[in-house]
């Protein structure tokens, strides 16, 4: 594990907040062996008050729950004979679009779901349409969906496969265990702060700044929150079971497309991992400024965690670029 990388790294995110592109964020690296270095700089909170950075803030991970949570649980699901990922969703959701026996949408399967290799559009204001959670997912569960021509990363794939983890369990996603060191909330005092949400007429902090997943009290494609030791947690047992042989991390590395594997990305030209991990890696970002990279050769991983979205997403940060650049420092550039 590099410490220069590291330094360097870091160097770069301390120049974005310097610059005004973030408020603040953390970086965290890891290797397989448990060392790991982590470091905090700028500001949790702008609004209403400013607070500090600190490597215990908590974050707001986006859709880094799509990996973290959703994609680990179903991967488990399936590895306990409780799915067939090749089956359709409606062998757990056998009331999907159940009024349109022959319709598409009850053709996909979980692992199309999990590949975002579906005709799903990447996302819908699921929020606007009602307040009530049951409805919203009675909602999601009878709409007829606009089908695209080319797949695409869909927010909709995710919200399929949170609404089967709670028809497996039979409980609701909120009352799911989330996972070692990771919550569905949290103090919004110990929490940087995401966005002034206009539908809401606050400051997000300790609460999902995700619309559909507030909406719905809980769902697959984002609501996670975390430190960044919960973070490199996760990825050190990635490594260390992947050294095991285990059968769901070689899942999460099986590519199912130039782009994807199970749940999680892979290497491409321009891919927010850089230029210079090997094609041994994967990685997921998240809408809120969050992103993890595991790089399975090199037996590393690191995440950065960044309030980008803080007070506002519209606003150009820089986000993609500071990713592939700290992703590049962690791997040798000079």
């Amino acid at each position: 594990m590099s410490e220069t990388g590291f330094d360097k790294a870091f160097a770069a995110l301390e120049q974005s907040v310097a610059n005004g592109r973030i408020p603040g964020g953390v970086l965290g690296l890891v290797d397989r062996d448990g060392n790991r270095l982590t470091r905090a700089v700028g500001r949790a909170a702008i609004l209403p008050e400013e607070r500090p950075m600190t490597i215990d803030t908590w974050f707001d991970l986006a859709s880094l729950t799509k990996v973290i949570f959703t994609t680990s649980r179903i991967l488990a699901r399936a590895e306990a004979g409780d799915i067939d990922l090749d089956a359709p969703l409606t062998a757990v959701i056998p009331d999907f679009r159940q009024y349109d026996p022959n319709c598409w949408e009850r053709q996909v399967t979980f692992r199309q779901c999990l590949g975002h290799q579906t005709p799903f559009p990447a996302v819908e204001p699921i929020y606007t349409y009602g307040g009530d959670p049951d409805r919203l997912r009675a909602f999601v569960l009878q709409r007829e969906w606009k089908r695209v021509e080319t797949p695409v990363y869909s927010d909709i794939n995710y919200i399929l496969l949170g609404i089967a983890l709670e028809r497996l369990s039979r409980k609701t996603i909120r009352d799911l265990d989330p996972g070692p060191g990771f919550a569905w909330s949290a103090d919004p005092t110990e929490t940087a702060a995401t966005e002034r949400c206009t539908w809401r007429g606050r400051v997000m902090a300790g609460e999902v700044h995700d619309e559909n997943c507030h909406a719905l009290q809980g769902s697959g494609h984002a609501g996670l929150f975390g430190q960044v030791d919960a973070v490199l947690d996760f990825a050190r047992d990635l490594l260390e079971r992947d050294s095991n042989g285990d059968a769901t991390v070689s899942l999460m590395r099986e590519p199912l497309s130039e782009r994807r594997t199970h749940g999680w990305e892979r290497p491409y030209e321009n891919w927010h991992g850089g230029a210079l991990c090997s094609p041994a890696t994967i990685g997921h970002t998240g809408f809120t400024g969050t992103s993890l990279c595991v790089d399975f050769e090199r037996g590393h991983a690191w995440t950065l965690l960044t309030n980008r979205v803080h007070p506002s997403r519209h606003f150009d940060s820089g986000i993609m670029a500071l990713r592939r650049a700290v992703s590049d420092f962690m791997n040798g550039a000079d």
